[in-house]
C-alpha cells in the first residue's frame, strides 16, 4: 500500500521528468550525469529536489509515485496511448 504522502500530484520540470525516466530505467546518478553531459552534483541537486517534490523518501518509491502519475513508461507499463479522435470515433462515442 502506498502511503498517503505521495499520493499528491506534483510538477515537474522537463529535466526533472528526463531525470526520473533515467532513475526508472536503474541508470545511477553518475550514469545519469554522463547521459546528460552534466556534473553528478548536479544530478545529485535534481534528484534531491524531485524527491522533495513528490515527498518520497528514495528512488524506489519515486519510481512508484512517477507510475502512479503516469511520468515514467517502464517495460511498457504505464505506456498508454491514447488513440486520436475521428470524425467516426465521435459519432460512436456521442
Amino acid at each position: 500500500m502506498m502511503s498517503s504522502k505521495s499520493q499528491i500530484p506534483v510538477s515537474l520540470s522537463g529535466r526533472e521528468v528526463q531525470i526520473l525516466e533515467l532513475v526508472a530505467i536503474g541508470l545511477t546518478n553518475l550514469e545519469i550525469s554522463e547521459k546528460l553531459e552534466i556534473s553528478k552534483r548536479t544530478v545529485d541537486n535534481h534528484i534531491s529536489h524531485i524527491l522533495t517534490k513528490t515527498k518520497t523518501d528514495n528512488r524506489v518509491e519515486l519510481v512508484r509515485w512517477g507510475l502512479q502519475w503516469g511520468k515514467v513508461c517502464l517495460n511498457d507499463v504505464n505506456c498508454c496511448v491514447l488513440p486520436l479522435q475521428t470524425a467516426n470515433s465521435r459519432e460512436v462515442l456521442s
